[in-house]
């Protein structure tokens, strides 16, 4: 199982699944993270925290903690 948090700077990913409960899964899906969306890694901190993502046409910085919680292929 490989989530976004794995995904290397410079690559695509295809979401999967997402994971969390309540309100924290809510959230993710309302900026636009939804199953079946192409997500491309921008940046990543050097401490890996936060994430920066581009999806849907714009961008998002994530913690590291939310992407775990997104599974990718």
């Amino acid at each position: 199982m490989r989530t976004l948090k794995d995904v290397k700077c410079g690559q695509m990913a295809c979401v999967s699944r997402i994971g969390g409960e309540g309100p924290v899964r809510r959230r993710i899906m309302d900026m636009g993270i939804t199953k079946g969306v192409e997500v491309f890694v921008r940046k990543v901190a050097p401490l890996g925290d936060p994430v920066e993502i581009t999806v849907r046409g714009y961008e998002l910085s994530l913690r590291k903690a939310d992407a775990e919680m997104i599974v990718v292929e």
